[in-house]
């Protein structure tokens, strides 16, 4: 069987290089993908892949230098600065536009203003060639459009939406907030999560593509990166997903295990939309080792916890198998006329990452309800 390729980090090309040496000095052969192939040196969002049978020793690598640890893993501390901000990533697209509109409302409602950003690639900047081309038919330089024309397309868009949205505050349906349009060029989810780690918006309001629409193997969509490495809260809202203003959004189902983390990422759910009325169903989610440990005295506790500090919310609680979480999930959404499903999305190891993808990962691909990643 052949041994399958897996991405072991995402850096900038001179990073990439460095990582690939010090895994080839180890005996790990490494290949590196998203590589401009006209100028290399800019190159932003650059994947080194191994082999899935080397990772478990390219870990201990990365585990044994800091500065590795650091850029795979993305553990520094970027410092909060400006004001309040809604950041709503928008490609023009009908479910992005669907984002933007939600994004609005909920940046009047929180007292922020709103970043539009879009990001675009030159079209000579392929995503999933390797850097060694001697096997690959690349297009000519003369077969690409001009970037000249493909900018002067990307200002026209935005211009186009700006007017638009320029027109709904005149005409009473969209919010008089102030707005920012931003044109980064690069990988999209590499220069939404670098703009969020440098600004730290308030929250990152994106719109995704229908079930219909996705490939479950691209591990670099864009919003399931931005869910999985975010520093501030994420909405993701299906293109499916019937509209729906945050002010009506009441039934809130919460995907937990009950540990500090989660506790501590319920409360600032609670405190940062303090204006909502939420009627909040705790989902516990059993694999085959918690079913032995969880019972009724241990709900209890829980109940009764949640019932001393939050005495104006109503709870539900439902414990749920793993293996038939994601089958049962839209008849639950259905039955119980849930508005958003949540779940904390703390850093867990890069082992995690690739071989245990998050509940939000799994369930961004499965639902057409609105998902908010709490942080």
């Amino acid at each position: 069987m052949e041994d399958k390729l897996v991405t072991l980090a995402i850096l900038t090309y001179s990073k990439a290089q460095i990582l690939q040496s010090v895994l080839e000095n180890e005996g790990i052969e490494s290949y590196i993908h998203n590589v401009n192939l006209i100028q290399p040196v800019i190159s932003a969002g650059v994947r080194v892949r191994i082999k899935e049978s080397d990772l478990p020793k390219a870990l201990k690598v990365i585990e044994s230098s800091s500065w590795l640890s650091s850029e795979i893993l993305h553990e520094e501390s970027p410092k909060p600065v400006g004001s309040p901000q809604v950041l709503i990533p928008v490609d023009f697209s009908d479910y992005s536009l669907k984002a933007c509109e939600f994004g609005f409302h909920l940046a009047e409602r929180m007292q922020a203003e709103v970043v539009l950003l879009h990001v675009h690639f030159t079209p000579i900047y392929m995503p999933s060639l390797q850097y060694a081309t001697d096997h690959f038919d690349v297009p000519a330089v003369e077969n690409i459009p001009s970037i000249k024309s493909m900018l002067e397309d990307v200002h026209q868009k935005i211009n186009k939406l700006t007017q638009d949205i320029d027109k709904k505050m005149e005409e009473g349906t969209c919010p008089r907030v102030k707005y920012t349009c931003i044109l980064r060029e690069g990988i999209p989810e590499e220069e939404i999560l670098s703009y969020a780690r440098q600004e730290r918006p308030l929250i990152i309001v994106m719109g995704t593509r229908g079930e219909h629409q996705k490939d479950l193997e691209l591990i670099g969509s864009v919003t399931a990166e931005v869910i999985e490495r975010s520093p501030t809260f994420v909405y993701a809202i299906p293109e499916r997903a019937p509209s729906k203003p945050i002010e009506d959004i009441h039934k809130v189902a919460l995907f937990t295990s009950f540990d500090q983390r989660d506790l501590i990422a319920f409360d600032s759910l609670i405190t940062t939309f303090k204006d909502n009325q939420f009627e909040v169903t705790f989902i516990h989610i059993n694999s085959h080792e918690e079913k032995r440990k969880w019972n009724e005295i241990t709900l209890a506790g829980i109940k009764e916890y949640f019932k001393k500090q939050y005495p104006d919310i109503e709870f539900n609680y439902l414990s749920v198998d793993e293996e038939y979480l994601l089958d049962n999930l839209d008849r639950f959404v259905q039955e119980n006329r849930i508005d958003v499903i949540c779940t904390s999305n703390y850093k867990r190891n890069i082992f995690a990452r690739l071989f245990n993808p998050s509940i939000a990962r799994k369930m961004l691909f499965h639902s057409n309800t609105p998902l908010l990643i709490i942080k």
